[in-house]
């Protein structure tokens, strides 16, 4: 079964702008001074919370801004125009009260008047309490949100309306007068990164027109077979002469990727290993991106493009991707009283066939300009991975 597209604000595309140009205007009496965003988790988190920012900014162009984020996902905030700041929390220094001590003097420096919990922990709402703000939103306890102490540390809770995470996040700022913002990312750019995969793609001769495939997931329970992803494949080849690329980190998922190569018919090839900027370089490229809940998928739908994501044990609801541009499949999910198991709990991802891919695939192929570029092949199997026809 699959998930229609979930609704939400349109994707707000703009190009960035160089920081040189962007100006600020003078802030209104009433805009708060100095506001910290709090999310500290891994880089999918991040790239959800993004929006946040965006519409922080959007809305109180003169205030300064800083997120204190995790050292795993700090390098997609450096840089971004719409951050002023950023305190980076590193294992090590959690790991030794006295560095955690020097960190927390850091922030409360900062004096930020408004802080933003947006991860719902008692970690994050700590920080946000040290900082010295005032005011603290989070969002009230919930499943998934508004655990630990964290309500106990916020002084301003929101109970969100959305199912959805990005737009649950979103409303933490309905006290701060924000109340439809568009869902904008931004994700900025990197020059080394663009340099490093240019000379990537010349290297291995990267065609045109090319797909990629994640195997990868931070929970085992959204590793979806790797013979499945290879029929994915295999399908994108001969329907429509796309190459996939196979994307990886760390060694266990590098034997996932060398086995969908090596059950694709020459139609899938491997990744080299990136960092999380390359990365984001090679997805801004890729003309439809194919991939579990993870933060890859999120890294793709925030740089628009078009995305297959596969979910598994989480509410498609609630981690499904917003937009037009974009596809959910998922079969089964978890009760709520089964999700204590979700991170090993294989279930739900099992049941994902193939044809549900391939006919997400096919309706994004269609309706997206990858149907522009691209003709079908009229002998798929004659001219090798390779060619490619334009339409």
């Amino acid at each position: 079964m699959m998930a229609n597209p979930i609704t939400g604000p349109l994707l707000n595309k703009q190009p960035l702008k160089p920081q040189s140009l962007n100006k600020r205007p003078l802030k209104q009496r009433s805009d708060p001074e100095r506001i910290l965003i709090v999310r500290l988790s891994a880089v999918g988190d991040t790239i959800l919370t993004l929006p946040v920012l965006c519409a922080l900014r959007d809305r109180f162009p003169a205030s300064k801004i800083a997120w204190v984020v995790g050292k795993g996902a700090s390098d997609l905030l450096r840089g971004h125009q719409d951050l002023d700041e950023l305190f980076v929390l590193s294992k090590d220094q959690t790991a030794s009260p006295r560095a955690y001590w020097k960190f927390l003097q850091s922030i409360r420096r900062w004096k930020p008047d408004t802080a933003i919990e947006a991860q719902g922990l008692t970690k994050s709402a700590w920080i946000a309490r040290y900082s010295g703000a005032a005011r603290r939103i989070g969002l009230c306890c919930s499943e998934f949100e508004g655990r630990e102490f964290s309500t106990w540390l916020n002084n301003h809770l929101v109970k969100p309306e959305h199912d959805q995470v990005v737009l649950r996040g979103l409303e933490l700022l309905k006290p701060l007068g924000i109340e439809t913002p568009e869902v904008s990312f931004r994700v900025p750019r990197d020059i080394q990164s663009i340099a490093s995969v240019d000379a990537q793609f010349r290297e291995l001769a990267v065609p045109e027109h090319w797909g990629m495939i994640n195997v990868g997931a931070g929970w085992p329970s959204k590793i979806w077979p790797a013979e499945r992803y290879a029929a994915v494949a295999r399908h994108l080849g001969e329907r429509w002469g796309l190459q996939s690329w196979i994307a990886w980190g760390g060694q266990q998922e590098g034997k996932i990727a060398q086995a969908v190569v090596d059950a694709s018919d020459s139609w899938a090839r491997m990744m080299p290993p990136t960092n999380l900027l390359e990365l984001a370089e090679w997805i801004r490229r890729a003309r439809i991106f194919v991939g579990s809940d993870t933060g890859p998928m999120h890294l793709s739908v925030a740089l628009n493009t078009p995305t297959v994501a596969l979910i598994g044990p989480m509410p498609v609801e609630r981690v499904g991707p917003l937009g037009a541009l974009h596809r959910s499949v998922q079969r089964d999910s978890l009760s709520e009283q089964e999700r204590s198991n979700r991170k090993s709990d294989h279930r739900p991802m099992l049941s994902i066939q193939v044809d549900d891919v391939t006919e997400a695939c096919d309706t994004l192929a269609s309706q997206t300009a990858l149907a522009d570029r691209l003709a079908y092949c009229d002998d798929p199997h004659g001219a090798g991975p390779l060619r490619l026809r334009a339409a």
